[in-house]
């Protein structure tokens, strides 16, 4: 029988049994060899074959460690002296010996080791599993869900079905779980990750104000602003929607930046907010580096300073808390799940979902008046000129002011 070069080629990525059992009595036998430097296989440790009806000796080289050797190809038709496919370079045969070793994690552990491995993760938290060793980040929480729609793990062997663990993960992830020194040691780590959520507030809010100080807030007036209007969003602590406005202002991004006109502007969106115990004004992550954007990062640091110079009482008494502050963009983006790298995508979705559990369910996130609700029911729809994005921002705003205030 006859066999082309391409169907040798692709024999040559099976193992070298499969090969025979697939063409029998062929002319060319299928080896896990490879002709020459310049064909390699897709698969990492096998070898590719190669056939020639020549009878002179041919370099053969190993596809992975490049091992090569003499070997007349005439000899492939001899089954005695045809090249085995035991004759594999140490890299591959580590990787299989590894790979037999990991086919039973059961095996590997008494029974009173699996039982309290088995313990663990069946009972264990999300946040209690990021404690054990390569369980830290999403793989915890892919257990969590794979135990709520399955069940609790029978075996060790059943781990691996979680998407993203491996036999080499999971015996890792056991070791250190029977391991108190090792689950100590995480445990001190996973505290310290508590301390610091605890502090993220803190650290997104500028300037520098005490915790305690932050925690008396009852209510709060969230302020967000572009290079066209300014939105405002008054929310308790109860993250109930009092108030939800924009304002258009005709005088930014216009002429020569007219300093009257831009207070003029400010002045009247001001005198309509109401009165609150902290004014949370947006701060805007554009870098410094990018001169491009030096037009605009102008435009809202006079905004900025503006707002905090007519929001700030002047007459307090000195040491007295700041009243105005500022509070991160990107500390909000995260909060939400809205950043992309370094970049911060719109949160208009993240307030259409509030908006809809609001009326569907007893406890939501954000309660609304049913008159924001009628006001801003098909403000944020894709075809809309003006799809709302200041009135999103200052709302995220403030809600992530007080569920960080929580932590």
């Amino acid at each position: 029988m006859a066999l082309t070069r391409s169907v040798l080629l692709s024999l040559g990525r099976e193992s070298t049994r499969d090969a025979e059992r697939l063409c029998p009595g062929t002319n060319v036998a299928p080896t896990l060899w490879h002709v020459g430097p310049s064909r390699r296989t897709s698969r990492r440790g096998a070898w590719v074959a190669g056939s020639s009806s020549s009878s002179a000796v041919r370099h053969l080289h190993c596809a992975r460690c490049r091992r090569a050797g003499g070997f007349s190809v005439a000899d492939c038709e001899q089954p005695e002296r045809r090249p085995s496919s035991e004759v594999t370079c140490k890299a591959a045969g580590a990787g299989e010996e590894q790979e037999g070793e990991s086919e039973s994690l059961d095996e590997r552990y008494t029974a009173e080791q699996r039982s309290a491995i088995l313990r663990v993760l069946n009972s264990a938290t999300e946040r209690e599993l990021c404690a054990v060793k390569r369980l830290r980040g999403q793989k915890s929480q892919k257990i969590v869900e794979y135990r709520s729609r399955n069940g609790p793990f029978r075996d060790l062997e059943s781990v691996v079905n979680v998407p993203g663990l491996k036999h080499k993960t999971a015996a890792v992830a056991f070791h250190s779980i029977l391991s108190p020194s090792e689950s100590k040691k995480n445990l001190d780590s996973l505290k310290e990750d508590k301390k610091k959520g605890r502090n993220r507030l803190v650290k997104a809010i500028r300037p520098e104000v005490d915790l305690n100080i932050l925690k008396e807030a009852r209510v709060i007036v969230s302020i967000a602003y572009s290079t066209s209007r300014i939105a405002w969003a008054h929310v308790d602590r109860a993250r109930a929607v009092r108030d939800w406005q924009q304002e258009d202002c005709h005088s930014f991004m216009r002429g020569a930046y007219t300093a009257s006109a831009y207070l003029r502007d400010v002045s009247a969106v001001v005198s309509r907010m109401p009165t609150a115990d902290f004014f949370v004004v947006e701060k805007p992550g554009i870098s410094l580096q990018n001169t491009s954007l030096y037009p605009a990062m102008a435009h809202l640091r006079t905004v900025e300073a503006m707002l905090f110079a007519l929001l700030e009482s002047p007459h307090g008494p000195p040491g007295s808390k700041p009243k105005v502050l500022n509070m991160m963009r990107t500390a909000v983006g995260r909060h939400f799940g809205l950043m992309v790298g370094e970049s911060r995508t719109s949160g208009v979705r993240a307030v259409q979902d509030m908006m809809t559990d609001s009326v569907i369910q007893k406890a939501p996130r954000v309660t609304f008046p049913p008159e924001l609700l009628a006001r801003y029911r098909n403000a944020f729809q894709m075809s809309s000129r003006n799809r709302g994005e200041e009135l999103c921002d200052a709302l995220l705003q403030a809600v992530a002011f007080y569920e960080l205030l929580k932590e």
